[in-house]
């Protein structure tokens, strides 16, 4: 299957880093992105498999990659997909950009263009091997007032999508904490709902414990300036706990500026557990159980 490239061409040091110990108790990536990392899905999966992660769930963040992850999902059952668009695609798709995800120039498309891309979305979502809906959400970082517009309109029909299927909502939310937690009070949120590379402090981290939402951290809560991230992990209760690499994004310290790939998710995984003070096994134990109860066990996949 074709890949895409890196919109910012990626880490100038493009040599991948050491494998780090391995885990005795198998967790799972919880949200990687193999469409935009070098080598072929196969070699990935091993070298997963050789540090203790077993299971890696691939990403879409427009319809491209959305069919893409549907498929990779079909011909390796250790992969599980979701699907959806970026909250950066919806107003891509509206207004236009001068270079999009692809790095080509994308027109203004309408709102036909972003209700065609979310009747294909809410199609893949009822794929069996598609198991969740996202990275949807909110990303105010680039936004204006008329993206941001855009982008919650398409939130809250994703929100509809993961609920028609009984698909975990996987969220991206960046300067945006308020507004996702309104809008999925708004709309009633589904019955699973995941915070992508967790982003609050410890105050975001204990509101989405008293509403059941799950946060998904990753490598940048190793960083120096990442103390934040820390104490949210701090308070996270265990049950509502996942790792995800963001790969090729996000490596972890001390690999920062070289690319990520899901066999480094026990570096981070070690991190959490320092930062909780519990034992490793105990929390693999409990990430382990965590994303097969989000994603859910192995089904018969069907063709997207």
């Amino acid at each position: 299957m074709a890949k895409r490239s890196r919109r910012d061409g990626g880490p100038k040091d493009r040599t991948p880093p050491p494998a780090p110990p391995s885990l005795r108790v198998p967790v799972w990536d919880a949200h990687t992105h193999l469409d935009l990392q070098e080598g072929d899905i196969a070699d990935a999966l091993a070298a997963a498999a050789s540090v203790g992660v077993s299971t890696l769930v691939q990403v879409g963040i427009d319809v491209p990659s959305s069919r893409w992850a549907a498929q990779a999902a079909l011909d390796n059952p250790r992969i599980h997909a979701t699907a959806a668009l970026h909250p950066n695609e919806a107003p891509r798709l509206v207004h236009g950009d001068p270079d999009g995800w692809s790095g080509q120039r994308r027109e203004p498309g309408g709102r036909a263009a972003l209700d065609a891309a979310l009747d294909e979305i809410d199609r893949l979502a009822a794929l069996p091997q598609v198991r969740g809906v996202g990275e949807t959400g909110l990303d105010y970082f680039r936004t204006g007032p008329e993206g941001a517009e855009t982008q919650q309109e398409s939130f809250r029909r994703h929100i509809g999508i993961a609920k028609r299927h009984g698909k975990a909502l996987v969220i991206h939310d960046r300067d945006a904490h308020d507004d996702v937690l309104r809008i999925l009070a708004e709309e009633g949120a589904p019955d699973t709902v995941v915070f992508h590379c967790f982003s609050g402090d410890a105050q975001m981290a204990k509101t989405c414990a008293e509403r059941g939402y799950v946060m998904s951290f990753a490598g940048n809560m190793t960083y120096p300036s990442a103390q934040p991230l820390r104490d949210a992990v701090a308070v996270a209760p265990l049950e509502l706990l996942l790792v995800e690499t963001d790969a090729p994004f996000l490596t972890p310290v001390p690999h920062r500026g070289r690319p990520n790939a899901p066999y480094l998710v026990p570096v981070t995984v070690r991190a959490m557990a320092a930062v909780k003070g519990v034992d490793e096994d105990e929390l693999c134990t409990a990430l382990a159980a965590n994303a097969e109860r989000v994603f859910g066990a192995p089904e018969a996949p069907a063709a997207p």
